[in-house]
Protein backbone atom coordinates (compact mmCIF):
# COMPACT_ATOMS: atom_id res chain seq x y z
CA UNK A 1 0.00 0.00 0.00
CA UNK A 2 2.82 2.37 0.84
CA UNK A 3 4.51 1.54 -2.45
CA UNK A 4 1.33 2.29 -4.39
CA UNK A 5 0.91 5.61 -2.59
CA UNK A 6 4.52 6.53 -3.27
CA UNK A 7 4.16 5.70 -6.96
CA UNK A 8 0.93 7.69 -7.19
CA UNK A 9 2.46 10.71 -5.48
CA UNK A 10 5.45 10.60 -7.81
CA UNK A 11 3.17 10.43 -10.83
CA UNK A 12 1.12 13.41 -9.64
CA UNK A 13 4.28 15.38 -8.93
CA UNK A 14 5.65 14.63 -12.37
CA UNK A 15 2.44 15.72 -14.11
CA UNK A 16 2.08 18.93 -12.12
CA UNK A 17 5.68 20.08 -11.71
CA UNK A 18 6.74 20.16 -15.35
CA UNK A 19 5.48 20.10 -18.92
CA UNK A 20 6.29 16.65 -20.29
CA UNK A 21 7.35 16.07 -23.88
CA UNK A 22 8.67 19.58 -24.50
CA UNK A 23 10.50 18.58 -27.65
CA UNK A 24 7.62 16.43 -28.90
CA UNK A 25 5.18 19.32 -28.46
CA UNK A 26 7.60 21.66 -30.24
CA UNK A 27 7.84 19.23 -33.15
CA UNK A 28 4.08 18.98 -33.59
CA UNK A 29 3.82 22.78 -33.34
CA UNK A 30 6.38 23.19 -36.10
CA UNK A 31 4.99 20.33 -38.16
CA UNK A 32 1.32 21.27 -38.16
CA UNK A 33 1.91 25.00 -38.58
CA UNK A 34 4.46 24.35 -41.33
CA UNK A 35 2.03 22.05 -43.15
CA UNK A 36 -0.80 24.58 -42.97
CA UNK A 37 1.48 27.44 -43.99
CA UNK A 38 2.68 25.58 -47.07
CA UNK A 39 -0.92 24.81 -47.98
CA UNK A 40 -2.03 28.43 -47.60
CA UNK A 41 0.88 29.68 -49.68
CA UNK A 42 0.44 27.08 -52.41
CA UNK A 43 -3.29 27.80 -52.72
CA UNK A 44 -2.87 31.57 -52.50
CA UNK A 45 -3.63 32.09 -56.23
CA UNK A 46 -6.79 29.94 -55.84
CA UNK A 47 -7.91 31.16 -52.43
CA UNK A 48 -11.02 32.99 -53.65
CA UNK A 49 -12.27 29.94 -55.56
CA UNK A 50 -11.60 27.54 -52.67
CA UNK A 51 -12.71 29.49 -49.62
CA UNK A 52 -13.73 32.93 -50.83
CA UNK A 53 -16.57 34.68 -52.63
CA UNK A 54 -15.70 33.25 -56.07
CA UNK A 55 -16.10 29.62 -55.03
CA UNK A 56 -18.99 27.32 -56.02
CA UNK A 57 -19.83 26.96 -52.33
CA UNK A 58 -21.29 30.43 -51.92
CA UNK A 59 -21.51 32.49 -48.75
CA UNK A 60 -25.27 31.82 -48.52
CA UNK A 61 -24.70 28.05 -48.73
CA UNK A 62 -21.98 28.32 -46.12
CA UNK A 63 -24.33 30.27 -43.84
CA UNK A 64 -27.04 27.61 -44.20
CA UNK A 65 -24.58 24.83 -43.35
CA UNK A 66 -23.09 26.56 -40.32
CA UNK A 67 -26.57 27.36 -39.04
CA UNK A 68 -27.30 23.62 -39.09
CA UNK A 69 -24.02 22.15 -37.80
CA UNK A 70 -23.05 25.14 -35.57
CA UNK A 71 -19.48 25.10 -36.86
CA UNK A 72 -17.29 28.09 -36.04
CA UNK A 73 -15.94 30.20 -38.89
CA UNK A 74 -14.99 33.86 -38.82
CA UNK A 75 -15.55 34.06 -42.59
CA UNK A 76 -19.29 34.06 -41.92
CA UNK A 77 -19.00 37.40 -40.13
CA UNK A 78 -19.03 39.17 -43.48
CA UNK A 79 -19.62 38.12 -47.07
CA UNK A 80 -17.42 40.81 -48.58
CA UNK A 81 -14.26 40.08 -50.51
CA UNK A 82 -12.19 42.57 -48.50
CA UNK A 83 -12.82 40.72 -45.21
CA UNK A 84 -11.84 37.43 -46.82
CA UNK A 85 -8.57 38.84 -48.18
CA UNK A 86 -7.68 40.39 -44.82
CA UNK A 87 -8.50 37.20 -42.95
CA UNK A 88 -6.48 35.01 -45.32
CA UNK A 89 -3.40 37.18 -44.87
CA UNK A 90 -3.89 37.22 -41.09
CA UNK A 91 -4.15 33.41 -41.12
CA UNK A 92 -0.80 33.21 -42.93
CA UNK A 93 0.83 35.57 -40.43
CA UNK A 94 -0.57 33.73 -37.41
CA UNK A 95 0.62 30.40 -38.81
CA UNK A 96 4.10 31.78 -39.45
CA UNK A 97 4.19 33.18 -35.90
CA UNK A 98 3.32 29.75 -34.48
CA UNK A 99 5.91 28.10 -36.68
CA UNK A 100 8.62 30.42 -35.33
CA UNK A 101 7.32 30.24 -31.79
CA UNK A 102 6.65 33.97 -31.48
CA UNK A 103 4.03 34.71 -28.78
CA UNK A 104 3.23 31.04 -28.97
CA UNK A 105 0.13 30.94 -26.81
CA UNK A 106 -1.55 33.78 -28.69
CA UNK A 107 -0.34 32.46 -32.04
CA UNK A 108 -1.76 29.00 -31.29
CA UNK A 109 -5.21 30.48 -30.66
CA UNK A 110 -5.09 32.56 -33.85
CA UNK A 111 -3.83 29.48 -35.73
CA UNK A 112 -6.84 27.52 -34.51
CA UNK A 113 -9.19 30.32 -35.57
CA UNK A 114 -7.63 30.37 -39.04
CA UNK A 115 -7.81 26.60 -39.52
CA UNK A 116 -11.39 26.25 -38.28
CA UNK A 117 -12.63 29.30 -40.18
CA UNK A 118 -11.23 28.30 -43.57
CA UNK A 119 -12.08 24.61 -43.31
CA UNK A 120 -15.62 25.18 -42.01
CA UNK A 121 -16.22 27.79 -44.70
CA UNK A 122 -15.87 25.19 -47.49
CA UNK A 123 -16.14 21.73 -46.00
CA UNK A 124 -15.76 19.93 -49.34
CA UNK A 125 -12.22 21.18 -49.97
CA UNK A 126 -10.53 18.95 -47.40
CA UNK A 127 -9.16 15.45 -47.10
CA UNK A 128 -7.82 13.28 -44.28
CA UNK A 129 -4.94 15.65 -43.62
CA UNK A 130 -7.34 18.56 -43.14
CA UNK A 131 -9.29 16.53 -40.59
CA UNK A 132 -6.11 15.88 -38.61
CA UNK A 133 -5.16 19.58 -38.72
CA UNK A 134 -8.69 20.49 -37.68
CA UNK A 135 -8.42 18.43 -34.49
CA UNK A 136 -4.80 19.17 -33.66
CA UNK A 137 -5.21 22.93 -34.02
CA UNK A 138 -7.71 22.77 -31.16
CA UNK A 139 -5.46 20.60 -28.96
CA UNK A 140 -2.39 22.78 -29.54
CA UNK A 141 -4.07 25.68 -27.73
CA UNK A 142 -3.74 23.78 -24.44
CA UNK A 143 -0.07 22.83 -24.86
CA UNK A 144 3.04 24.75 -23.82
CA UNK A 145 4.58 24.08 -27.20
CA UNK A 146 6.93 27.07 -27.18
CA UNK A 147 9.25 26.02 -24.38
CA UNK A 148 11.98 24.89 -26.77
CA UNK A 149 12.93 25.64 -30.39
CA UNK A 150 11.06 28.94 -30.44
CA UNK A 151 11.66 32.66 -30.38
CA UNK A 152 9.89 32.76 -27.03
CA UNK A 153 12.42 30.33 -25.56
CA UNK A 154 15.28 32.40 -26.96
CA UNK A 155 13.83 35.56 -25.43
CA UNK A 156 13.34 33.82 -22.07
CA UNK A 157 16.94 32.56 -22.10
CA UNK A 158 18.25 36.04 -22.83
CA UNK A 159 16.23 37.49 -19.97
CA UNK A 160 17.45 34.76 -17.60
CA UNK A 161 21.06 35.37 -18.63
CA UNK A 162 20.62 39.11 -18.09
CA UNK A 163 19.20 38.54 -14.61
CA UNK A 164 22.09 36.23 -13.78
CA UNK A 165 24.51 39.02 -14.69
CA UNK A 166 22.59 41.43 -12.47
CA UNK A 167 21.26 43.47 -15.38
CA UNK A 168 17.82 45.05 -15.44
CA UNK A 169 15.37 43.33 -17.79
CA UNK A 170 12.97 45.57 -19.65
CA UNK A 171 9.30 44.75 -19.06
CA UNK A 172 7.35 43.24 -21.91
CA UNK A 173 5.47 46.04 -23.65
CA UNK A 174 4.31 44.31 -26.82
CA UNK A 175 2.47 41.57 -24.95
CA UNK A 176 0.01 43.85 -23.13
CA UNK A 177 -0.60 45.83 -26.31
CA UNK A 178 -1.36 42.64 -28.25
CA UNK A 179 -3.60 41.45 -25.42
CA UNK A 180 -5.55 44.73 -25.38
CA UNK A 181 -6.02 44.80 -29.16
CA UNK A 182 -7.32 41.23 -29.25
CA UNK A 183 -9.63 42.00 -26.34
CA UNK A 184 -11.11 44.93 -28.23
CA UNK A 185 -11.64 42.74 -31.29
CA UNK A 186 -13.36 40.05 -29.22
CA UNK A 187 -15.53 42.63 -27.50
CA UNK A 188 -16.52 44.22 -30.80
CA UNK A 189 -17.45 40.92 -32.43
CA UNK A 190 -19.33 39.80 -29.33
CA UNK A 191 -21.34 43.02 -29.05
CA UNK A 192 -22.38 42.77 -32.69
CA UNK A 193 -23.73 39.28 -32.00
CA UNK A 194 -21.48 37.49 -34.48
CA UNK A 195 -19.09 35.62 -32.20
CA UNK A 196 -21.71 33.35 -30.61
CA UNK A 197 -23.76 32.97 -33.79
CA UNK A 198 -22.99 29.26 -34.30
CA UNK A 199 -22.23 27.70 -30.96
CA UNK A 200 -20.46 28.59 -27.76
CA UNK A 201 -17.43 26.25 -27.51
CA UNK A 202 -14.84 28.10 -29.60
CA UNK A 203 -16.03 31.63 -28.62
CA UNK A 204 -15.94 30.66 -24.93
CA UNK A 205 -12.45 29.25 -25.40
CA UNK A 206 -11.30 32.51 -27.01
CA UNK A 207 -12.58 34.59 -24.10
CA UNK A 208 -11.15 32.15 -21.56
CA UNK A 209 -7.67 32.20 -23.11
CA UNK A 210 -7.77 36.00 -23.31
CA UNK A 211 -8.71 36.29 -19.62
CA UNK A 212 -6.10 33.72 -18.56
CA UNK A 213 -3.34 35.53 -20.45
CA UNK A 214 -4.28 38.75 -18.72
CA UNK A 215 -4.29 37.03 -15.34
CA UNK A 216 -0.94 35.40 -16.11
CA UNK A 217 0.67 38.73 -16.96
CA UNK A 218 -0.82 40.44 -13.90
CA UNK A 219 0.45 37.72 -11.56
CA UNK A 220 3.93 37.80 -13.04
CA UNK A 221 4.16 41.57 -12.61
CA UNK A 222 2.24 42.26 -9.42
CA UNK A 223 2.40 39.15 -7.23
CA UNK A 224 4.76 39.62 -4.31
CA UNK A 225 5.00 35.92 -3.41
CA UNK A 226 5.74 32.86 -5.52
CA UNK A 227 2.56 30.92 -4.63
CA UNK A 228 0.28 32.44 -7.33
CA UNK A 229 2.92 31.88 -9.99
CA UNK A 230 3.45 28.29 -8.88
CA UNK A 231 -0.31 27.67 -8.95
CA UNK A 232 -0.62 29.00 -12.51
CA UNK A 233 2.39 26.92 -13.58
CA UNK A 234 0.79 23.79 -12.12
CA UNK A 235 -2.49 24.44 -13.96
CA UNK A 236 -0.63 25.11 -17.21
CA UNK A 237 1.43 21.93 -16.81
CA UNK A 238 -1.66 19.80 -16.14
CA UNK A 239 -3.41 21.21 -19.21
CA UNK A 240 -0.31 20.70 -21.33
CA UNK A 241 0.22 17.11 -20.25
CA UNK A 242 -3.46 16.30 -20.68
CA UNK A 243 -3.53 17.80 -24.17
CA UNK A 244 -0.38 15.94 -25.16
CA UNK A 245 -1.95 12.69 -23.97
CA UNK A 246 -5.07 13.45 -26.02
CA UNK A 247 -2.94 14.10 -29.11
CA UNK A 248 -1.21 10.75 -28.67
CA UNK A 249 -4.51 8.99 -28.07
CA UNK A 250 -5.99 10.65 -31.16
CA UNK A 251 -3.12 9.39 -33.32
CA UNK A 252 -3.57 5.87 -31.96
CA UNK A 253 -7.32 6.07 -32.56
CA UNK A 254 -6.80 7.15 -36.17
CA UNK A 255 -4.55 4.20 -36.92
CA UNK A 256 -6.60 1.68 -34.95
CA UNK A 257 -9.91 2.57 -36.59
CA UNK A 258 -8.34 2.76 -40.05
CA UNK A 259 -6.66 -0.62 -39.62
CA UNK A 260 -9.70 -2.44 -38.29
CA UNK A 261 -11.95 -1.02 -40.99
CA UNK A 262 -9.46 -2.22 -43.61
CA UNK A 263 -9.54 -5.72 -42.16
CA UNK A 264 -13.31 -5.89 -42.52
CA UNK A 265 -13.30 -4.84 -46.18
CA UNK A 266 -12.71 -7.22 -49.06
CA UNK A 267 -10.99 -4.52 -51.11
CA UNK A 268 -8.01 -4.53 -48.75
CA UNK A 269 -7.93 -8.32 -48.81
CA UNK A 270 -7.68 -8.61 -52.59
CA UNK A 271 -5.54 -5.48 -53.12
CA UNK A 272 -8.00 -3.40 -55.13
CA UNK A 273 -8.02 -0.64 -52.48
CA UNK A 274 -4.41 0.14 -53.44
CA UNK A 275 -4.51 -0.82 -57.12
CA UNK A 276 -7.34 1.42 -58.31
CA UNK A 277 -6.22 4.71 -56.67
CA UNK A 278 -2.87 4.26 -58.42
CA UNK A 279 -4.70 4.47 -61.75
CA UNK A 280 -6.95 7.43 -61.05
CA UNK A 281 -5.85 10.63 -62.77
CA UNK A 282 -6.53 12.66 -59.64
CA UNK A 283 -4.13 10.51 -57.58
CA UNK A 284 -1.49 9.85 -60.25
CA UNK A 285 1.06 12.68 -60.48
CA UNK A 286 3.62 10.09 -61.67
CA UNK A 287 1.74 7.57 -63.85
CA UNK A 288 4.92 5.71 -64.75
CA UNK A 289 5.78 5.12 -61.10
CA UNK A 290 2.22 4.01 -60.33
CA UNK A 291 2.29 1.56 -63.24
CA UNK A 292 5.63 0.18 -62.08
CA UNK A 293 4.29 -0.47 -58.58
CA UNK A 294 0.98 -1.99 -59.69
CA UNK A 295 2.65 -4.27 -62.27
CA UNK A 296 4.09 -6.46 -59.52
CA UNK A 297 1.72 -8.62 -57.51
CA UNK A 298 4.34 -9.05 -54.82
CA UNK A 299 4.71 -5.30 -54.33
CA UNK A 300 0.95 -4.86 -54.16
CA UNK A 301 0.62 -7.64 -51.59
CA UNK A 302 3.41 -6.21 -49.41
CA UNK A 303 1.91 -2.69 -49.52
CA UNK A 304 -1.64 -3.86 -48.87
CA UNK A 305 -1.03 -6.30 -46.04
CA UNK A 306 1.88 -4.31 -44.62
CA UNK A 307 -0.30 -1.19 -44.30
CA UNK A 308 -3.04 -3.09 -42.50
CA UNK A 309 -0.69 -4.89 -40.13
CA UNK A 310 1.25 -1.75 -39.20
CA UNK A 311 -1.89 0.28 -38.51
CA UNK A 312 -3.56 -2.41 -36.43
CA UNK A 313 -0.42 -3.24 -34.46
CA UNK A 314 0.85 0.26 -33.75
CA UNK A 315 -1.32 1.10 -30.68
CA UNK A 316 -0.24 -2.17 -29.04
CA UNK A 317 3.47 -1.54 -29.65
CA UNK A 318 3.55 1.56 -27.44
CA UNK A 319 4.42 -0.74 -24.55
CA UNK A 320 7.59 -1.88 -26.31
CA UNK A 321 9.91 0.99 -27.21
CA UNK A 322 12.01 -0.85 -29.78
CA UNK A 323 9.09 -2.28 -31.74
CA UNK A 324 7.30 1.07 -31.55
CA UNK A 325 10.28 2.90 -33.04
CA UNK A 326 10.51 0.41 -35.91
CA UNK A 327 6.82 0.84 -36.74
CA UNK A 328 7.19 4.62 -36.52
CA UNK A 329 9.85 4.51 -39.21
CA UNK A 330 7.67 2.25 -41.37
CA UNK A 331 4.62 4.51 -41.02
CA UNK A 332 6.60 7.64 -41.83
CA UNK A 333 8.05 5.95 -44.90
CA UNK A 334 4.56 4.87 -45.89
CA UNK A 335 3.26 8.44 -45.70
CA UNK A 336 6.29 9.69 -47.63
CA UNK A 337 5.46 7.20 -50.40
CA UNK A 338 1.82 8.34 -50.36
CA UNK A 339 2.96 11.94 -50.75
CA UNK A 340 5.00 11.11 -53.85
CA UNK A 341 2.99 8.36 -55.53
CA UNK A 342 -0.56 9.57 -54.83
CA UNK A 343 0.20 13.30 -54.80
CA UNK A 344 -1.05 13.96 -51.25
CA UNK A 345 1.81 15.92 -49.68
CA UNK A 346 -0.18 17.82 -47.07
CA UNK A 347 -2.02 14.76 -45.85
CA UNK A 348 1.29 12.95 -45.52
CA UNK A 349 2.97 15.86 -43.72
CA UNK A 350 0.09 16.06 -41.24
CA UNK A 351 0.27 12.33 -40.50
CA UNK A 352 4.06 12.32 -40.22
CA UNK A 353 3.76 15.18 -37.73
CA UNK A 354 1.19 13.20 -35.74
CA UNK A 355 3.59 10.24 -35.74
CA UNK A 356 6.45 12.47 -34.52
CA UNK A 357 4.80 12.89 -31.11
CA UNK A 358 5.95 9.33 -30.34
CA UNK A 359 9.58 9.87 -31.32
CA UNK A 360 12.14 9.51 -28.49
CA UNK A 361 13.60 12.71 -27.11
CA UNK A 362 17.12 11.56 -27.98
CA UNK A 363 16.18 11.32 -31.66
CA UNK A 364 14.60 14.77 -31.61
CA UNK A 365 17.67 16.25 -29.92
CA UNK A 366 19.83 14.64 -32.60
CA UNK A 367 17.68 16.09 -35.37
CA UNK A 368 17.68 19.47 -33.63
CA UNK A 369 21.46 19.39 -33.41
CA UNK A 370 21.72 18.66 -37.14
CA UNK A 371 19.35 21.53 -37.91
CA UNK A 372 21.31 23.91 -35.65
CA UNK A 373 24.62 22.96 -37.29
CA UNK A 374 23.14 23.34 -40.76
CA UNK A 375 21.82 26.77 -39.83
CA UNK A 376 25.21 27.72 -38.41
CA UNK A 377 26.94 26.68 -41.62
CA UNK A 378 24.48 28.72 -43.68
CA UNK A 379 25.02 31.76 -41.46
CA UNK A 380 28.79 31.44 -41.67
CA UNK A 381 28.67 30.94 -45.43
CA UNK A 382 26.53 34.05 -45.81
CA UNK A 383 28.95 36.03 -43.71
CA UNK A 384 31.92 34.72 -45.65
CA UNK A 385 30.26 35.75 -48.92
CA UNK A 386 29.65 39.30 -47.70
CA UNK A 387 32.34 41.83 -48.58
CA UNK A 388 34.41 42.66 -45.50
CA UNK A 389 35.37 46.30 -45.16
CA UNK A 390 38.79 47.04 -43.71
CA UNK A 391 38.70 47.96 -40.05
CA UNK A 392 39.90 46.90 -36.65
CA UNK A 393 36.77 44.75 -35.93
CA UNK A 394 36.15 43.27 -39.37
CA UNK A 395 37.76 39.93 -38.52
CA UNK A 396 35.86 39.69 -35.24
CA UNK A 397 32.47 40.40 -36.81
CA UNK A 398 32.94 37.65 -39.39
CA UNK A 399 34.26 35.08 -36.95
CA UNK A 400 32.96 31.58 -37.70
CA UNK A 401 31.90 30.87 -34.14
CA UNK A 402 29.61 33.87 -33.69
CA UNK A 403 26.39 32.18 -34.75
CA UNK A 404 23.86 32.12 -31.93
CA UNK A 405 22.03 28.90 -31.10
CA UNK A 406 18.72 28.48 -29.39
CA UNK A 407 18.75 26.63 -26.09
CA UNK A 408 15.82 25.22 -24.13
CA UNK A 409 14.17 27.58 -21.70
CA UNK A 410 10.93 28.58 -20.04
CA UNK A 411 8.43 30.71 -21.84
CA UNK A 412 7.32 34.18 -20.90
CA UNK A 413 4.22 36.27 -21.48
CA UNK A 414 1.96 35.16 -24.27
CA UNK A 415 3.49 31.69 -24.67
Amino acid sequence: MNGLSLTLSRGIARVTESALGRYQSAVIRIGFSGTWLLFLLREFPHRREMYGPDGPWSWDLGRQLTDENHAFTALMWSGGGAWFEIFYVLAILATAALLLGWRTRTASVLFMVGVLSLQNRSVFMGDGGDNVLHLMSFYLVFTRCGQVWSLDARRADREAAARARGERVRPDRLGPVLWAVLGLVLAGVTLTGRLFDNGWLVPSLLWTVWAVLGLWAAVRRLARSEEPRILLDVIANVLHNGALFVIMAEACLIYATAGWYKIQGSRWQDGTAVYYPLHLDYFSPWPGLADLMSSSGTIMMVITYGTVMVQVAFPFTLFNRRVKNVLLVLMMLEHAVIAVVLGLPFFSLAMITADAVFLPTSVLLLLGGWAARARGRLVRRGRDDDPVLPGPRASEESAPGSAEETTPGHVGFGT
